[in-house]
């Protein structure tokens, strides 16, 4: 089963703030709750700017301290309109992330789609219900929460 998460958020900021912000791979770990451990293992002159085709390994720890690798591929990018990652190794059967800008009266909507697949079958979809939901609405949150005191405060 295919699950879904979508997030909105109006940011008061210039579409090329936001952009180079939400953009730029190196960024990723100030939007990330700290329990996560993110950690970029990519090359950090080849994540300075995004592209598409663009590889990024990193490792992160989201339940129980397991450090768990995960390598993502920038497959679509529009300059100041959207980007798109997508999980090539990592703990989802599928992971395809759409990040949305668009410039609005006195700032930007910042809307994401995630649309996931969670392995193991039966047992996935427990998991899924019991715990990663709960787990991917708390990251979204914290994301959100982050975003807000940088741009909205």
């Amino acid at each position: 089963m295919l699950h879904t998460l979508q997030t909105k958020q109006f940011l008061k900021a210039d579409i090329h703030t936001l952009w180079d912000f939400m953009s730029s791979p190196k960024n990723l770990a100030k939007i990330t709750p700290e329990y996560m451990g993110f950690h970029i293992l990519s090359n950090e002159a080849d994540i300075a700017k995004m592209y598409a085709g663009q590889i990024i390994e990193y490792y992160v720890t989201p339940v129980a301290g397991i450090k768990m690798h995960w390598v993502t591929e920038i497959t679509h990018v529009e300059h100041l309109h959207y980007f798109v990652d997508e999980q090539r190794f990592g703990p989802y059967k599928l992971w395809h992330h759409k990040h949305f800008l668009k410039e609005v009266e006195g700032g930007v909507e910042m809307i994401d789609i995630v649309h996931y697949k969670i392995p193991f079958g039966f047992l996935g979809k427990i998991a899924n219900t019991l715990f990663i939901k709960k787990k991917l609405n708390e990251i979204f949150n914290h994301r959100f929460k982050t975003l807000e005191k940088m741009f909205n405060q």
